[in-house]
């Protein structure tokens, strides 16, 4: 392992991120680790731009522009076509606009389609968006084996997070787009587990609509904003649920009537948060110095060493690996189920060893190639052996439910 580092061409990325002394960190796949450069970002913004500048820095410090310019490189990373990409707001409320425009250019359509095991939120905003809309909308969810045999003419759009946040099982966007492009229906996709841990291709696939968060694997910082895609053959006619100022055609001429920005910019609601996005901006530069090839290459190795070594070292234990074996369908991260997970987890956040747990019963650890090293692995597992061996988790503490998993 130890020679595996000493070779690793990623291995000096670790030095741009701030991690503490001791901790192997296994859970960028749910909150990235701070970059180095961002504590000096964030103070010149608060500092010099908000502090000196005042309202001068909208123009004088180009904050009108950042949202963009960041957008443009996240699109680099996930293969956008050229206009389509804007950055602001949340996942949810991104997803929510997006998800209001596909249903609105599928007016005589009342399915979303999705699979059943989807991250919860999108099925929430799914159901709030067609309970407000009261036109009969259905939110139809299968199993992920059986989305392309339930595509028919019914579907309005097909929405799948690309990589399962619970098992980090990803699926065949090209694939996938094409099967529902042949049906007619649009697609919309999650890409909060893959945006800077996998290869997505947008315009490759012919998507039609993607969102994706700023927190995971770009590194942008807790509650970061999101991101937002839509294909720039759909946006002359796409109609967003939400309009705000920032999406109009002329912001400063404060009309009382709606006109739509031309472009991905109609896309936009509010006033961009300035403070998080110059932040994001840090850890999105980070994600584009790295060969996307070299990441996703030390990423399967290091999903592969570790699943390999909990198979080895913790045999006899009740654990069960369910991520895919097969490479190709398994995004950067590795999930061990366990019916005493959650305090198995808490019993490995205690000794240093950091991942999370997803109910009902998994165990999570993110791979996150840029910070992450080979040696790592073998410590974590040792660490997850010693903790089931002497059976460290059945102590009152790491049994105490805390409000974040």
């Amino acid at each position: 392992m130890v020679e595996r580092d000493r070779t690793d061409k990623l291995a000096p990325f670790r030095d741009k991120f701030s991690l503490p002394p001791g901790v192997i960190y296994l859970d960028g796949n749910s909150l990235g680790a701070m970059p180095r450069a961002t504590a000096a970002r964030v103070a010149a913004v608060v500092q010099q731009e908000w502090g000196e500048g005042l309202i001068r820095s909208w123009n004088d410090a180009g904050w009108m522009d950042l949202p963009g310019r960041i957008a443009d490189k996240i699109g680099t990373l996930i293969g956008a076509a050229p206009g389509g990409m804007a950055v602001g707001d949340s996942t949810s409320v991104n997803l929510f606009k997006l998800l209001g425009a596909a249903l609105a250019a599928r007016p005589d359509r009342r399915v979303i389609l999705t699979e059943r095991g989807n991250f919860p939120t999108d099925l929430y905003i799914a159901q709030g968006l067609s309970a407000l809309l009261a036109a009969g909308h259905e939110l139809r969810m299968v199993a992920p084996e059986d989305i392309a045999g339930a595509l028919d003419d019914s579907v309005a759009v097909l929405m799948l997070t690309h990589v399962n946040y619970h098992t980090g099982a990803m699926f065949d966007m090209a694939g996938l787009t094409r099967a529902a492009h042949d049906t007619g229906a649009l697609v919309l996709w999650d890409l909060a587990h893959s945006a800077g841990a996998v290869p997505v291709d947008l315009a490759g696939a012919d998507a039609d609509f993607a969102i994706g968060c700023g927190y995971k694997y770009l590194n942008g910082g807790p509650g970061a904003p999101a991101f937002l895609y839509v294909a720039p053959r759909l946006l002359p006619d796409a109609r967003f649920p939400i309009t705000g100022w920032w999406g109009h055609a002329a912001p400063f001429a404060f009309e009382t009537g709606y006109r739509p920005a031309p472009g991905i910019a109609r896309a936009t609601v509010g006033t961009a948060p300035m403070i998080s996005i110059a932040a994001l901006e840090v850890g999105v530069d980070i994600a584009l110095e790295a060969p996307m090839a070299a990441v996703r290459a030390k990423s399967v190795a290091q999903t592969e060493v570790f699943a390999q070594l909990v198979r080895e070292r913790c045999a006899g234990f009740g654990l069960t690996i369910v991520s895919p074996d097969d490479a190709a369908r398994r995004g950067s991260q590795v999930s061990v189920a366990h019916p005493d997970a959650y305090p198995i987890m808490q019993a490995l956040i205690a000794q240093n060893v950091i991942g999370d747990f997803r109910a009902p019963d998994v165990l999570r650890f993110g791979m996150t190639p840029l910070y992450l090293g080979f040696a790592e692995l073998w410590d974590a597992v040792e660490v997850l052996r010693r903790v089931l061996t002497e059976e460290t988790w059945k102590q009152p503490q790491f049994n105490v439910r805390r409000s974040v998993t």
